[in-house]
């Protein structure tokens, strides 16, 4: 499996495996154990996703060593702000019955991010959190982020997919070196991505299905990746997705494929903002009362 450096000498994997949208204890525990029998190294998991403490079990089944895995977890909102991040690490090493974790997110770009970034600093200076980063960051955010704190985030990971390529943020990303890495790498099937006419003409080309080569284009492009499903066929296609590389061509005929704006919903919308903080018009009269 390809790795790329982050900022501070780690080595994360290009491709890794999602958990988003497993809420079953049982099925993801299984998904887990299945993607790293395949030999995915790389997990990706949320204190919003509620299932920590399942993937915590499936590492500890595996039978795979500790350090052969880079884990990542994140940050939801609630708990944004210096003590409450403090705590919020504790609670997730404790869920996932882990003595640090690889890489630690800010999940949204809302509340206390400031006080989150102090803690998250000091807990990395200690080693509980061998690197930081954020998610869903817009470029202006990131490097408002950047300029007035210590530690550069490591990762920056957020929405990228053939349909929303996200190539100035990229830029961006390139310039203060923080890696890009990308949800919802299929657009959760959206757009009929799957039997797009372009991806699947690749795909015949290098005898690969169309997610094979988003998942290809993605890495050659340094951008990690980490599809999800529960299915063990699925995962093991998605994991030999790495045996072939797209021509310059082909890597063009996918770039024309962008339509430059998000399939899910703009993190810069108020009532988006709002919904995701859990905050109401009267929510916050009343806290003023």
């Amino acid at each position: 499996m390809e790795t790329i450096k982050l900022n501070n000498g780690l080595e994360m994997p290009l491709l890794g495996f999602g958990v988003f949208q497993i809420p079953d204890e049982n099925e993801c525990e299984q998904a887990v154990l299945d993607a790293l029998e395949t030999g995915y190294r790389l997990i990706d998991t949320a204190r919003s996703y509620t299932n920590e403490e399942a993937v915590g079990r499936a590492i500890r089944k595996s039978g795979v060593p500790r350090e052969e895995i880079f884990l990542t977890t994140k940050l939801w909102i609630e708990d944004a702000g210096y003590e409450s991040t403090l705590a919020a690490v504790d609670e997730a090493l404790e869920r996932l019955q882990i003595d640090y974790i690889d890489l630690y997110l800010i999940h949204q770009p809302y509340g206390d991010v400031y006080g989150s970034w102090r803690a998250m600093e000091e807990l990395n200076k200690e080693g509980k959190l061998k690197a930081i980063g954020v998610s869903n960051f817009h470029s202006d955010r990131l490097v408002d982020l950047i300029l007035h704190n210590d530690v550069t985030p490591a990762v920056n990971q957020i929405e990228t997919h053939p349909f929303y390529q996200r190539k100035e943020d990229h830029a961006v990303m390139e310039e203060y070196g923080v890696v890009h890495e990308s949800w919802a790498p299929f657009a959760e099937g959206k757009d009929d991505i799957f039997n797009n006419k372009t991806l699947v003409e690749i795909g015949k080309k290098y005898d690969k299905t169309a997610a094979q080569v988003i998942l290809r284009w993605l890495t050659q492009n340094n951008i990690v990746a980490i599809p999800k499903s529960v299915h063990k066929d699925r995962i093991e296609q998605n994991f030999n997705s790495q045996d072939f590389t797209l021509s310059e061509e082909d890597m063009n005929r996918i770039s024309e494929l962008n339509e430059g704006q998000s399939l899910f919903f703009d993190h810069r919308d108020p009532e988006m903002v709002k919904r995701l903080s859990g905050v109401s018009i009267a929510d916050r009269e009343q806290q003023k009362k």
